[in-house]
């Protein structure tokens, strides 16, 4: 047998069903949806229309799923290299790259024809620039090049918000793009507090991730600058009156404790500090 047909033949005990899920990161691609749903909800603060609901979020979905796909593909051999993610898919050999190229590309074109036929063609351009954004620019090529990767790639990840807008709207607004402003501010300090915990495997994989180019010092700093960054931008939508005092409420207390978790792992830190930002980072 070739070495490629073992390679294509997922080993006892997992289906085939749950290598796929596992490629579209569903953890991750129900945080987008959720952000999406906040987007359509902003938007349209009565009832949502129900087709263009379900429409947008199952297409987002998809697609969000197929670039995490991809990255699957584009990363497999230093998936290979580092701890966390040796175990996936392609690297421990559960499944192979054609398969997964053609998987990817499937439910992308799924999702970006039910985004043209049942929301518009606005939200399905957008999500697809965002799928090339993350799938390519940043994982292809910024990841690669910069200690500032997930900065400049950002706003791929923060487009969610702005897709549930234009979902159910089919036009562009300020209050969107401040939204994905809160995303992409937010993104650098959660990133970074992993890739501090997780340093050595992006140094032996020759990442130029911010903690192995400039230091972890410099890493906490940065972080610790960016929550209150954060916090600040945060209150806009009350300012703007997009939200109001349970938002400003709500949003205070979580920017708060966020730049607590952030000063504690710049000035007193142990040896969970940097995970247990990354986590905080998560419920912010």
């Amino acid at each position: 047998m070739s070495k490629s047909a073992v390679i294509a033949t997922p080993r006892e005990g997992k289906s085939s069903w749950r290598l796929y899920l596992t490629l579209t990161k569903p953890k991750v691609v129900a945080l987008m949806l959720l952000t999406a749903l906040v987007g359509m909800c902003l938007a349209m603060p009565g009832a949502l229309p129900p087709i263009q609901t379900i429409a947008g979020l199952s297409g987002i979905a998809l697609m969000a799923g197929s670039a995490a796909a991809f990255n699957h593909l584009i990363d497999r051999r230093i998936d290979a290299i580092m701890a966390r993610t040796y175990k996936r898919p392609l690297p421990s050999g559960d499944i192979n790259a054609v398969r997964v190229f053609a998987f990817a590309l499937f439910i992308g074109a799924v999702g970006f024809t039910i985004l043209m036929l049942w929301t518009n063609s606005l939200t399905a351009w957008l999500t697809l620039a965002s799928l090339f954004g993350y799938a390519a620019v940043y994982t292809l090529y910024l990841k690669r090049a910069t200690p500032q990767n997930i900065v400049i790639a950002g706003i791929a990840g923060a487009m969610p918000p702005l897709l549930g807008w234009t979902a159910v709207t089919g036009e562009l607004h300020a209050n969107a793009w401040l939204l994905v402003m809160i995303i992409f501010i937010w993104t650098p300090p959660h990133f970074w507090a992993l890739a501090i915990h997780r340093k050595d495997d992006y140094a032996k994989a020759d990442i130029p991730m911010l903690p192995v180019t400039h230091g972890v010092s410099y890493t906490k700093t940065s972080i610790l600058l960016y929550t209150v960054l954060l916090s600040l931008v945060c209150l806009m939508p009350v300012l703007v009156g997009m939200s109001g005092l349970l938002y400003l409420a709500v949003s205070s207390c979580l920017s708060a404790g966020f730049i607590a978790s952030a000063w504690k792992l710049k000035f007193n830190a142990d040896e969970s500090s940097a995970m247990d930002t990354f986590k905080f980072s998560i419920y912010t």
